[in-house]
């Protein structure tokens, strides 16, 4: 019975070995067929002209990094100045009030502090205006030199995008 069943193995392994011949064959001369030379000169020049695109795409996500670090930068800095602007400006109002209650104490007559107070009120009415100029001028001046920064960057990128492509 084992023989038999052996034997009917064997006779099935050798049906479906000769059934899928053709294909084991197709697949022997695959392995050892020979590539055109075309065909292997037409891969080395596509992988050839992957790398300069990648180099290139590379290359300009360099330059659009760098323009927003400069941009980043210029943006920080403007942003300590700004903060040493106000801190200052806090200080000075602290310093001006502080003054102000010193004279209005040493005033001897109503009169003599209505004096101090509108005095001190015009003085910080004048250092608000001329703050509020300086304010306006600079903002006008960051917005004009951002928009021209940005113009720049655009034709930087542009000029990067443009090679790439």
């Amino acid at each position: 019975m084992i023989d038999q069943m052996t034997q009917q193995t064997e006779t099935a392994f050798n049906t479906f070995k000769a059934a899928f011949a053709p294909f084991a064959d197709a697949f022997k001369n695959v392995q050892t067929a020979d590539v055109p030379e075309a065909a292997r000169d037409f891969v080395k020049r596509a992988v050839g002209t992957a790398k300069e695109r990648a180099a290139d795409a590379h290359a300009g996500a360099e330059k659009v990094t760098a323009v927003i670090e400069d941009a980043a930068v210029g943006a920080v800095s403007e942003t300590v100045k700004i903060t040493r602007n106000l801190q200052q400006a806090f200080y000075e109002d602290a310093e001006a009030f502080f003054t102000g209650i010193d004279r209005l104490a040493s005033a001897k007559t109503f009169a003599d502090a209505l004096q101090i107070q509108s005095d001190y009120l015009r003085s910080r009415g004048e250092v608000a205006v001329a703050r509020a100029k300086f304010a306006s001028e600079y903002a006008g001046k960051l917005f004009t030199e951002g928009a021209k920064a940005a113009q720049d960057n655009l034709a930087k990128v542009a000029a990067t995008a443009g090679k790439a492509a």
